[in-house]
């Protein structure tokens, strides 16, 4: 009964899948697959709170929302995080047992000395302390045996540690390496909105917090220009610039091709719209120079966006509402700093300009 029971119940979800698949227009990959029969069955409700926000803001979730859901919730590197807890606690049971080990190791030495000790003194008893001294000296034998038994188990704790230990660490850099940007050294997409999620949690509890989105003007025409290589090596400039305006506690990302993003904890809207500012004139005072041939290729700007934390905020809301302000930035000339406070008030400018 049970058999027809789920038979029915994966059926129902499948087809509310394909239901689903149909309505968004995604392509019935696996992936997709996997994402939509899982918000069917309700099972994972962190995914289906994102999916339920974003169908709020609009009835149609893109590839995009949809690369970044899955990439949040469903992507096989979370399985990582968790394999990585496992090994802690692995870890710290493999000491405290090596520590239960060591005591009883030391309380056999002792007991052997003390067997040792009866021993000898038996001996000098006669015929019965002499009885007395054979069966300490067997007891001591049993114990020394014991003793020698626990060391190679201590060993063997150790060897296993170092083991974990490694494996621990090797993932460590395989976690490091998957939330990271390759050519920038910057964190990735995932990591900043694994940030924004902590920093939404924290900004509940009295912790606001600010975003700057950070866009290279002219992007495009400058690789077309200058070919990619140099391309990249503005990205790394740009990247340098963040890096180096930033503080330890704040979260810089490449957002994903010319844009950045930063995640900055504890600060408020204008203290934010000043540290845009500084990146800016960061950026803008660094002097291009082409590599290969040492060719001056003049100065590269950019265009920022800051919004700041409202209550009732998700992720992709404050990521939206820094976006329009950088987008006023562009509109309006760009090599611009637009906070939210000031975007609709320069919105009538913009206009002019575009």
């Amino acid at each position: 009964m049970s058999g027809a029971s789920d038979f029915d119940r994966t059926i129902a979800f499948c087809e509310a899948a394909i239901q689903r698949l149909r309505v968004h227009r995604h392509p019935a990959y696996p992936r997709n697959y996997e994402f939509w029969y899982t918000y069917a069955t309700g099972y994972n409700a962190a995914l289906n709170r994102a999916v339920n926000e974003t169908l709020d803001r609009d009835p149609s979730i893109s590839e995009a929302d949809l690369d970044l859901l899955y990439e949040t919730y469903l992507s096989p590197l979370r399985l990582s995080e968790r394999v990585d807890h496992v090994g802690s606690r692995i870890l710290t049971e493999i000491a405290e047992v090596a520590d239960v080990l060591k005591d009883a190791r030391k309380s056999s030495d002792d007991y052997a000395a003390t067997l040792q000790r009866v021993s000898a003194e038996a001996d000098r008893l006669g015929p019965v302390g002499q009885a007395l001294g054979e069966l300490a000296r067997g007891l001591r034998d049993t114990t020394e045996r014991m003793v020698d038994r626990t060391r190679e188990l201590e060993r063997q704790l150790a060897a296993s540690h170092d083991e974990m230990q490694e494996l621990h660490n090797t993932l460590e850099v395989i976690r490091a390496e998957s939330l990271t940007d390759p050519l920038t050294g910057l964190a990735n997409r995932k990591f900043l909105q694994g940030a924004l999620e902590q920093n939404l949690i924290e900004a509940t509890h009295g912790q606001r917090f600010s975003l700057l989105i950070i866009d290279i003007d002219h992007f495009k025409a400058f690789n077309d220009n200058y070919g990619h290589l140099t391309g990249d090596q503005v990205l790394r400039l740009v990247a340098l610039a963040l890096k180096q305006n930033a503080k330890n506690e704040d979260v810089t990302a490449r957002f994903g091709g010319e844009e950045f993003a930063i995640v900055l904890p504890d600060t408020p809207l204008s203290a934010a719209a000043a540290i845009g500012e500084r990146i800016r004139r960061a950026v803008m005072a660094k002097d291009l120079v082409k590599r290969s041939t040492g060719e001056h290729l003049g100065r590269i700007t950019v265009s920022i966006g800051v919004a700041t934390w409202r209550r009732g905020d998700s992720a992709q809301s404050i990521l939206d509402r820094a976006d329009s302000c950088m987008y006023v930035a562009k509109r309006c000339g760009r090599n611009l700093v637009v906070a939210e406070d000031d975007a609709r008030a320069m919105e009538p400018a913009a206009a002019r300009v575009a």
